[in-house]
């Protein structure tokens, strides 16, 4: 494992096991993260992106789901590195990970806080868990990083429940929620999806805010090209279960090598233009992740295809340095 990486994803495969086929969600998904940077994971709905989060985090609900190869090498406060995919998702030593040094932001807050509970009891919860604290203290703990949040009349809000609060608000409280443990890394899984574009400003503002006072890693997950260009140090780029690019995310939007990735570019609109350029939608449909691929997945939506494209899957490969693609035609 690279000394300057706290996680590192090798050849990682999740399948989902139904009654007549199989669901390859993840195929040999490889990545490392660094301390105290940002990784961008951008693709389009089904690409793989939360399951490859919900895996780290040893969430996938098994049966059907399952990891079937790779490793997810974490290393730990102590300097152990050990790995996840070999822990019993329910046993003690996954628990001691999940919340403390690798905690995640899910898609919906509404669905993701308990509403039969007040907002302070369920970050106390988790503090009382990892911390050893007593109740008082813990609520002391969540009161201070509802103020790290930003969250108005904090001493009103940790009193209150989900349904009394609104989108941004159970957003801020989510975040207070996964960090209140200082954890190492940070998923962040589509966390501002739901928000208007005012309220998505202020939480990654916030976002980027405590990662420089808790030093942590960032994984940010989203289909918003926008998000990824403001907050990610580096960036993958995720279609149908792999990854197809990977750079530091400047290199990237200046210079994308594969074609789903321009793809994705030019399908953006840019604002501020006096003569806006066209939209250009990626033609085709994305094949079925049922499908054992014996070939490139973009094959039939691509304007590049060639000859070579008949190998093979084309192998992720360094065109240049840091800056990695799957395409026989990127050189």
């Amino acid at each position: 494992m690279n000394d300057s990486a706290i996680l590192e994803v090798k050849d990682l495969h999740v399948h989902f096991e139904l009654e007549q086929v199989t669901v390859r969600a993840v195929e040999g998904v490889s990545f490392s993260l660094n301390r105290k940077r940002t990784l961008g994971i951008v693709g389009e709905s089904g690409c793989g992106k939360s399951i490859t989060a919900m895996a780290i985090m040893r969430l996938i609900q098994s049966p059907p789901g399952k990891i079937t190869g790779g490793s997810i090498n974490l290393r730990r406060r102590d300097g152990d590195v050990v790995d996840i995919a070999q822990l019993s998702a329910k046993g003690p030593a996954m628990r001691s990970i999940r919340g403390a040094e690798i905690a995640m932001i899910f898609q919906e807050p509404m669905t993701s806080l308990n509403p039969i509970y007040n907002i302070g009891d369920q970050i106390a919860e988790s503090v009382m868990l990892h911390q050893r604290l007593s109740k008082k203290d813990a609520l002391g703990v969540a009161l201070d990083m509802l103020h790290k949040v930003h969250l108005s009349a904090p001493e009103t809000r940790i009193k209150q429940y989900p349904h009394q609060l609104s989108g941004g608000m159970r957003q801020r409280v989510m975040i207070a929620l996964a960090m209140s443990c200082n954890p190492s890394i940070l998923i962040a899984d589509e966390p501002t999806t739901a928000l208007d574009v005012t309220v998505q400003a202020q939480i990654l503002d916030l976002m980027a805010q405590l990662q420089e006072s808790f030093d942590s890693s960032i994984i940010m997950i989203t289909h918003n090209l926008g998000v990824i260009s403001d907050i990610a140090d580096d960036t993958a780029v995720m279609y149908l279960g792999k990854i197809v690019e990977q750079a530091p995310t400047h290199e990237l939007f200046e210079n994308p090598l594969h074609p789903y990735t321009r793809g994705l570019l030019n399908s953006v609109p840019v604002l501020g233009q006096k003569k806006q350029k066209k939209l250009i939608p990626i033609p085709g449909m994305v094949p079925s992740p049922t499908e054992e691929l014996t070939e490139c997945a973009f094959k039939p939506r691509c304007d590049r295809k060639g000859p070579d494209c008949d190998k093979g899957l084309p192998p992720l490969r360094e065109v240049s340095p840091g800056h990695f693609a799957a395409c026989y035609y990127e050189h």
